[in-house]
């Protein structure tokens, strides 16, 4: 299984999918036929992930070609992505709550033998030590199998989440902070306190073609606990209208299509395009990012009709002396949401400051219009996202 790292792939997989996002994916949304083979699913997720195609442009193709009640069940899928995002915004303590935890559970499992053969696939459990080598060989799990993957290794093998966590991080294309930590927790009982699930052999062997039926799996799932966490953050609009002044573009893997986050006349007088292996987990995304940032370069040189360069980091001194060559004091990008390259921004934006040298994160509408619902829980979400979508307030911005 490859992923082509270009926006082009990405509208291409866009459109082959297209025909089958009403019923067709509805039916066969949970069936994981093994990597190679054909599934109900988009797998659009790389692309998705790295904002090569949005979720605006998924939606609105799916919308084009279905009404709403055929393709609800994909359409839900694309706005759980845009949910947790929100949600995890409103939020930014989870994510350093894991990272903590990550790290205290890292220490405290050094040497565990469960550990070792759950991260090598030699636990026995049929089906589990398949994924664990299909996520390793190919960067990718079908989302299904993503589920009983946690589920088993929290129940039945009794690992800490979010070493489990951690490890998908470390080997998908389409890892990210919000949708994995979130999925992660909500397996275990703590995104929905008390709401667990978990995988049976029955349901794997059904929607796996009966490839699996594992034996031995956990037939109780206790939620684990957590101390409460604080009430959502209100958000800080992140949305200008245009840009004023000259100004250098930086694009970070966290939005790869600043086509259609700035108009094509906005001045930019030179950009960069700025992937650091330090703030990607595993070498899968690595490996697309660095392809999909020489896809970006070309794009985004063209479509600006400005000089464009790549770096290997996200270093501050680099974007300092960019900016000084393009003799100017403003940096703009796309905004970052929570996880390491918002953080590797924070610190950015303290350094170039100190230089005289702004930085400006512009947040799409999408986001600015969907991520303050993401208060509660998914449905109340989806229920004023819907809303949103059908009034055209959402599908007609970037």
């Amino acid at each position: 299984m490859t992923f082509p790292a270009t926006r082009d792939e990405g509208l291409r997989r866009l459109k082959a999918f297209v025909p089958e996002a009403g019923h067709a994916y509805a039916a066969g949304r949970n069936i994981d036929p093994g990597p190679g083979r054909p599934t109900a699913v988009s797998r659009l997720s790389p692309y998705v992930r790295h904002r090569l195609i949005t979720e605006k442009e998924i939606i609105a193709a799916v919308l084009a070609q279905h009404d709403a009640r055929a393709a609800e069940k994909y359409v839900q899928e694309v706005l759980w992505r845009t949910y947790w995002k929100g949600w995890l915004e409103t939020r930014p303590c989870v994510w350093a709550r894991f990272c903590a935890e990550r790290d205290h559970q890292a220490q405290a499992f050094a040497g565990s033998l469960t550990l070792h053969e759950a991260q090598t696939g030699q636990t026995g459990i049929e089906g589990f030590d398949d994924w664990v080598r299909e996520l390793v060989q190919t960067g990718y799990l079908h989302n299904h199998a993503r589920m009983w993957f946690a589920s088993i290794w929290i129940f039945t093998l009794k690992l800490p989440w979010s070493l489990g966590a951690d490890f998908f991080l470390r080997h998908l294309i389409d890892a990210d902070a919000a949708s994995n930590t979130l999925s992660w927790r909500w397996v275990a009982g703590l995104q929905t306190p008390g709401k667990t699930y978990l995988a049976s052999a029955d349901n794997i062997a059904r929607n796996t073609h009966q490839r699996f039926a594992p034996k031995g799996l956990a037939t109780e799932a206790t939620a684990l606990t957590e101390p409460p966490l604080p009430g959502p953050i209100d958000l800080v609009e992140h949305r200008f209208a245009s840009i004023a002044e000259p100004a250098l573009l930086l694009i970070t893997s966290e939005d790869l299509h600043p086509e259609s986050v700035f108009d094509a006349t906005s001045p930019f007088v030179a950009a960069v395009v700025a992937t650091d292996r330090q703030r990607l987990w595993g070498e899968a995304a690595r490996g697309f990012i660095q392809a999909a940032a020489l896809d970006t370069t070309t794009r985004v040189s063209a479509f600006f009709g400005c000089p464009t360069t790549r770096h290997d980091s996200l270093d501050p001194e680099r974007l300092l002396s960019a900016a000084r060559a393009a003799g100017v004091r403003r940096i703009v990008t796309a905004y970052a949401p929570v996880g390491p390259v918002a953080d590797a921004l924070a610190d950015i934006a303290s350094r170039l400051a100190v230089e005289g040298v702004t930085l400006v994160q512009v947040r799409r509408r999408w986001d600015e219009r969907l991520w303050p619902h993401a208060t509660k829980g998914f449905f109340p979400f989806k229920a004023r996202a819907m809303a949103s979508l059908a009034a055209g307030a959402a599908i007609g911005c970037p």
